[in-house]
């Protein structure tokens, strides 16, 4: 097994959170794309603005590296419209896989049809497009049931809209690692979530993203079927160290 195509290496802090210039966290970016594309990862994971960066170095270097980024982030909560045009504007851009934040806010307030809309609507323009479509449900925030709901939710709306035989191209993702817990929960992927997942949204696949910090846990995911890990510590991943990043 080749660890490094599980992994979706990833950098999503901003300037701002991280008080340095943009110059500077673009730098910081670079140096995850290029990590990337020396460690053979499976993909970059990167905020919008930086995807054309990511496409650029990618293709000069010829690598096979995939670049990823994320849509209507962290919230959820962007209308459909600005999702999808925020979708279109980052694959003209280059990228090749869109992570979309599913609007879990309104799930939760039983708004079931409109959460359907949105992942046909947004799926269908990335299929369209040639790409793969990931469906971040950010379960911190929710209750199991709620996780194997909405799970179900997306497979079904995929499933009857697109065919079994595009099911591989949209994927169940955990989280953003933006979520804010109390408690000290985990914020990111656990065993027993993406369980859940993984009985609730098959023939889909799974991505485990956040809290994934060993290979340990990284080979206890992939038995539970994920086909794909997100982490800000690839590299500390596949040396067979422990990150301590929330990510």
């Amino acid at each position: 097994m080749d660890i490094r195509q599980y992994l979706d290496s990833t950098y999503l802090e901003t300037a701002q959170m991280k008080g340095i210039s943009e110059e500077e966290n673009r730098k910081i970016a670079q140096g995850y794309i290029q990590e990337a594309i020396d460690e053979r990862f499976k993909l970059i994971m990167l905020r919008p603005n930086m995807v054309a960066d990511a496409r650029h170095m990618i293709d000069q270097q010829g690598s096979q590296v995939l670049v990823g980024t994320v849509i209507g982030f962290p919230e959820g909560t962007y209308s459909i419209d600005e999702k999808i045009k925020e979708g279109l504007e980052a694959i003209a851009n280059g990228a090749d896989e869109l992570d979309f934040v599913v609007n879990y806010p309104m799930y939760k307030r039983g708004k079931v049809e409109t959460v359907e809309e949105e992942v046909r609507r947004c799926t269908e323009m990335t299929l369209n497009a040639g790409k793969t479509a990931k469906w971040i449900i950010e379960i911190a925030a929710l209750r199991d049931d709620e996780i194997a709901g909405l799970s179900e939710l997306i497979r079904d709306v995929v499933i009857k809209n697109f065919g079994k035989e595009n099911a591989h191209r949209v994927f169940i993702k955990s989280s953003t690692g933006y979520f804010k817990t109390e408690g000290g929960k985990p914020a990111g992927a656990t065993f027993e979530g993406v369980k859940i997942m993984a009985e609730n949204g098959s023939p889909l696949p799974i991505k485990a993203a956040g809290g994934v910090r060993d290979m340990a846990a990284a080979e206890k995911m992939i038995a539970l079927g994920v086909t794909r890990i997100g982490t800000s510590s690839a590299k500390k991943l596949i040396s067979g160290n422990a990150s301590t990043s929330a990510y």
